[in-house]
């Protein structure tokens, strides 16, 4: 799940790197995910993205949903990669690590945060 570029400027300007921490899609269930902030250097992007990966398989996609997160721990900098299976490895690595960080007791008790529970019918414009 990408982050409209509105939303990117709005993160810190000196921020980048792979992170861990919790993803709700609308009102649904608070999930494990890992968030790369940067250029991502292996696709030579110009302009910085913020990609969320949630740690779960959702059975329909959610375009247009609100996604609220919440950045609980760092993985490792941003890097590229000699090829897409590098970077394919590295992905899987920091999905275990997000994982283990995750369910540490420091991290787990941000997933229950009234953050995410939004009251009935109301949306949040970040």
């Amino acid at each position: 799940a990408n982050f409209s570029e509105r939303v990117v400027e709005s993160f810190p300007s000196d921020l980048s790197g792979v992170y861990c921490g919790w993803a709700c899609v609308g009102n649904g269930d608070v999930h494990k995910m890992v968030l790369s902030i940067g250029w991502n250097p292996f696709y030579k992007n110009i302009k910085k993205s913020v990609e969320t990966h949630i740690i779960h398989t959702f059975k329909d996609d959610f375009y247009g949903e609100i996604l609220s997160i919440v950045i609980t721990g760092y993985i490792r900098s941003e890097k590229n990669f000699r090829s897409s299976e590098a970077l394919i490895s590295a992905i899987q690595e920091d999905i275990e690590e997000a994982k283990r960080q995750l369910d540490l007791p420091e991290h787990l008790k941000l997933k229950e945060d009234n953050f995410f529970h939004l009251p009935e019918g109301k949306t949040v414009n970040h």
